[in-house]
C-alpha cells in the first residue's frame, strides 16, 4: 500500500508557491525550485533558451563566484542538478539537513541575482553544442530519445514539434539582452515552486525562505498561455529516417495522445505496462520469447502538459523485415481494442503501478519533484496521494476504449528507422 504523503503549502507575499514535506527519518534534505517554463514557452525564432538556462544559471550569481556553485554544494556535502522538459526547468540540490539555509540561500540566488553576460553565454553555448553531438547526432538512436525524427510529424502548429535542446543556430544568433529578458519574464516567483522534502524543522524553515525568497520582486507579468489546438491526424503518416550510428534498425509507431491531466493517459500508461513491462508483457513474450522475431521492444506514454505521444516499436533479430515486426505489433494492438484483458492482467498491472509509485517516491528527491509536478501541473498539489486511486479506478473497458481510440491506424507516424547504408 503506497503511503499518504502529508505536506504544509502556502504562498509568499510575492506569489512564490511554497511545499514543505517534512520527514525527520534521515538528516537529509531536498531542496527544489521548479519554473513552468519549458521548450514549448519559446519564441520559435530562438528555440533551445529554457534548456540554454538550465546551464546558465550555474555560471555564477552576484554572491557566488562564476564556476564556484558545484564546488560549494560538494563541499558542504552535498549534490545537485537540474534539467528541462518542454513544459519545466527544474533545479535541486539535497544537503546534510544542517545545511538547509545554505541550500535557500543558492536557489534565491539564482533567482533575484544570476549573472548573465557574454561570457556565460559563450562558455554555456559551447557546452549545449557538444550536448547536442553527444547526444543527439552522434549517438545512436539519438533522434529517437530526443524525438527529433518523431515529433515533427504529429505536431503541425504545437511546438511540441520541436526538441528541448532547440536549434544552435537560434542560440547563435541570440544576443545577451535576448537572454536578459528571457530571464526577467519566466524566471520570477509568480512563475515558480519552491519545496522542502526531507530532515527540517518547519518553524525555521519558514524564516529561512521569509528571508531569502520574501524579498524577492517579480520582474515580470504573470504567464498566460493558450493551448495550440492541433488538427486530428487521419490518415497513417508513413516515413523513413537514417541514423548513422546504428547498425539495427527500428520500426516505430507513434500517435498523438491527450495531456497528462486527461483521465485517458491513465489508461494509456496501463497499457504500457501490459504490453512491455516485464518479461510476461505482451510485446515481450511474443516477440522475444515466442517467436523470436524481435531483439528488444518498447511501448511507452508521454504524457505532457497539453499534449501526449504514445511511441511503439521493436528491433529485429536478423534477417526479420520491419513489414513482419509491424504487422505483430498490429496484432496486439487489434486485440488490445477488441478484447478485455483478463483479471489477472489487470491485477498485474494495479501492483505494478503501485510499485512504480513506491520506488519512485523512495527517497526526498524523488518526492520533491513529485509534489512539485503536481502543484504546477495538476493544479492540486494533493493529486501525490490521488493518483494511485485515480489508476486503481480505470476499468477493463476503458483500457480497451483508449486502445480503439488512440492506437488507430489511421491516426498515426509509420517510421521505418534506418542505418546509413
Amino acid at each position: 500500500m503506497a503511503k499518504e504523503f502529508i505536506f504544509e503549502e502556502y504562498k509568499l507575499d510575492n506569489d512564490l508557491h511554497v511545499i514543505l514535506h517534512q520527514d525527520n527519518s534521515a538528516p537529509v534534505v531536498t531542496i527544489g525550485v521548479m519554473y513552468h517554463v519549458g521548450a514549448k514557452d519559446e519564441d520559435p525564432t530562438r528555440t533551445g533558451f529554457a534548456h540554454f538556462f538550465e546551464h546558465l544559471l550555474f555560471e555564477g550569481t552576484q554572491h557566488i563566484g562564476r564556476g564556484k556553485w558545484f564546488d560549494i554544494v560538494s563541499s558542504n556535502g552535498g549534490h545537485n542538478n537540474a534539467f528541462t522538459t518542454q513544459d519545466k526547468t527544474y533545479y535541486y540540490e539535497v544537503f546534510p539537513s544542517n545545511n538547509l539555509e545554505l541550500g535557500l540561500w543558492m536557489e534565491a540566488e539564482r533567482m533575484l541575482h544570476p549573472i548573465i553576460n557574454e561570457i556565460g553565454v559563450s562558455t554555456q553555448n559551447a557546452v549545449v553544442k557538444e550536448e547536442k553531438n553527444q547526444r543527439i547526432d552522434n549517438a545512436p538512436y539519438g533522434k529517437i530519445m530526443y524525438r527529433s525524427a518523431i515529433n515533427p510529424h504529429l505536431f503541425k502548429k504545437h511546438p511540441y514539434a520541436g526538441t528541448v535542446i532547440g536549434k544552435i543556430e537560434h542560440l547563435d544568433a541570440a544576443t545577451l539582452e535576448e537572454f536578459i529578458a528571457f530571464k526577467k519574464k519566466f524566471y520570477n516567483p509568480n512563475n515558480a515552486v519552491l519545496v522542502l522534502a526531507g530532515d527540517f524543522d518547519k518553524t525555521q524553515a519558514k524564516q529561512w525562505i521569509a528571508q531569502y525568497f520574501g524579498t524577492i520582486p517579480n520582474t515580470g507579468e504573470k504567464i498566460h498561455r493558450c493551448k495550440i489546438e492541433e488538427a486530428p491526424i487521419t490518415q497513417t503518416i508513413k516515413a523513413t529516417d537514417y541514423d548513422p550510428n546504428i547498425q539495427i534498425p527500428l520500426k516505430l509507431y507513434a500517435y498523438r495522445t491527450p495531456a497528462m491531466k486527461d483521465r485517458d493517459s491513465f489508461a494509456l500508461d496501463m497499457l504500457s505496462y501490459l504490453l512491455t513491462d516485464g518479461k510476461s508483457a505482451r510485446l515481450y513474450k511474443k516477440m522475444i520469447d515466442e517467436h523470436q522475431t524481435a531483439l528488444q521492444v518498447l511501448a511507452f506514454s508521454d504524457a505532457q502538459e497539453d499534449y501526449g505521444t504514445y511511441i511503439m516499436g521493436a528491433l529485429p533479430m536478423d534477417g526479420v523485415s520491419l513489414d513482419t515486426l509491424g504487422k505483430e505489433i498490429d496484432e496486439e494492438i487489434e486485440k488490445l481494442q477488441t478484447e478485455l484483458i483478463s483479471e489477472r492482467e489487470y491485477e498485474k498491472l494495479q501492483n505494478q503501478i503501485e510499485a512504480q509509485f513506491v520506488s519512485q517516491h523512495n527517497n526526498m528527491e524523488g518526492i520533491a519533484l513529485s509534489l512539485a509536478d503536481h502543484y504546477t501541473f495538476y493544479n492540486d498539489t494533493h493529486f501525490i496521494n490521488k493518483a494511485i486511486d485515480q489508476y486503481r479506478s480505470i476499468t477493463c473497458e476503458e483500457i480497451r476504449d483508449a486502445a480503439r481510440k488512440y492506437l488507430d491506424k489511421n491516426k498515426r507516424l509509420e517510421l521505418d528507422y534506418l542505418p546509413t547504408n
